[in-house]
């Protein structure tokens, strides 16, 4: 069963769905919905049109504490991106402040022109900052390796390259207190029948990403896909199996 709540913040009608699961859906437009994780913890799922794909979601995350607000990818172009920014500024009254780009492809980065307009850091892989160098993309401003650990007003953020998948260059990023893992595009929600879109997939290498994943995480409580619904560490497990069908185990 589903109740519908609507609620009114000057200027806007939000429409929160309360599920079984007690899972809070902010309806803020068409396009863009944030789900409540828990906490000041959302996801944000905004919908593109593109030729040939017809109408698809993509997830990304807003993660806020002491007033302060982090993005993890942006919606597909600057507008959505703006007009999420400007709902978490507005009515949740948290200054957005810091960027984290998943991987080079636009679900990641492209409404990164818009926050570096605003004066947002953005924090990438650096073969993800290489990439957008060698593509002509707006450039990440603060790149790492490996890992980046940092404390976001008392919660901690873990980035972290574990691999070749869906891209060369995509990363995650771990909240432990939480235990929340956003794998982006490197994981398949347990909906998904295949791969999706492998222009640029390292198939040969994904499942071993996958399973350092398990291994790495193995508290993990919430996984949040680039694409539909989030789940548990069963969307890890299904990802290695999608990836088994590709390579015909």
């Amino acid at each position: 069963m589903i109740k519908r709540i609507a609620l009114t913040i000057p200027g806007l009608l939000l429409v929160i769905s309360l599920t079984a699961q007690t899972e809070k859906r902010i309806v803020i437009d068409d396009d863009i919905q944030l789900i409540h994780l828990q906490d000041s913890i959302f996801i944000h799922v905004t919908w593109h049109q593109l030729e040939g794909n017809g109408r698809f979601s993509s997830n990304g995350m807003i993660v806020i504490s002491g007033g302060k607000a982090l993005m993890i990818d942006t919606p597909m172009d600057n507008e959505k991106t703006e007009r999420v920014t400007r709902f978490v500024e507005d009515s949740l009254r948290a200054t957005m402040t810091r960027l984290i780009i998943g991987h080079f492809h636009d679900d990641c980065l492209g409404g990164l022109g818009y926050l570096q307009s605003i004066g947002i850091e953005s924090v990438a892989n650096y073969m993800t900052t290489e990439k957008c160098r060698e593509t002509g993309l707006p450039i990440p401003s603060t790149s790492f390796t490996d890992s980046l650990v940092f404390n976001f007003n008392g919660l901690m953020i873990d980035c972290r390259y574990h691999g070749a998948g869906h891209t060369a260059d995509n990363i995650t990023v771990w909240i432990p207190d939480k235990k929340i893992l956003f794998g982006g595009c490197l994981i398949k929600s347990v909906n998904s029948r295949d791969l999706g879109n492998l222009s640029d997939a390292v198939v040969a290498d994904w499942d071993m990403t996958i399973q350092r994943l398990l291994d790495y995480y193995p508290d993990v409580e919430i996984v949040v896909p680039g694409h539909g619904e989030p789940g548990g560490a069963e969307l890890l497990h299904h990802t290695i199996a999608l990836v088994k069908d590709e390579k015909g185990y």
